[in-house]
């Protein structure tokens, strides 16, 4: 902590070191993104597809805190790229079902590259990172229940 007393300096800011962090990941990921022509969030939204094949909007909207008015429209755009498809559901046309296409499918070999450009760059062993990302997704659990 510094002389200023506690929480005072910026460098004493979690919140600041954490935004910090957060664009500069942001940066070293642009440059892989913008070649297989995605947008950090939309890359997010495949990274749950690649793992699951299809989920829920409110499914999908909850795994990356994101609510409707922002996955909604990003979704048209995914789906009019040929990524995604949208469908209501049988069972209860409520719920809207996404799938990834074959065009979406794809990608996954391309951004391979990308988390390990972020650990290559991060200079910290697999232990740490895992350990790292542990205690940021706890902190969030934390904040996000309050």
């Amino acid at each position: 902590m510094s002389n200023s007393g506690p929480f005072l300096s910026l460098d004493d800011h979690l919140c600041f070191s954490l935004y910090a962090s957060s664009r500069a990941i942001l940066r070293l990921y642009r440059p892989f993104l913008d070649e297989i022509g995605l947008t950090y969030p939309q890359y997010l939204v495949l990274l749950v597809l690649w793992e699951q094949g299809q989920t829920t909007v409110k499914v999908l909207g909850q795994r990356l805190e994101l609510d409707s008015g922002t996955l909604t429209p990003m979704l048209k755009r995914m789906e009019a790229a040929g990524l995604v498809e949208r469908s209501r559901t049988t069972e209860d046309e409520r719920f809207v079902m996404v799938k990834i296409t074959d065009k979406g499918a794809e990608l996954r070999d391309k951004a391979m590259c990308i988390p390990r450009s972020l650990f290559e760059a991060s200079g910290m062993t697999v232990e740490e990172t895992q350990a790292l990302n542990s205690a940021i997704r706890k902190l969030s659990h934390q904040v996000n229940d309050k």
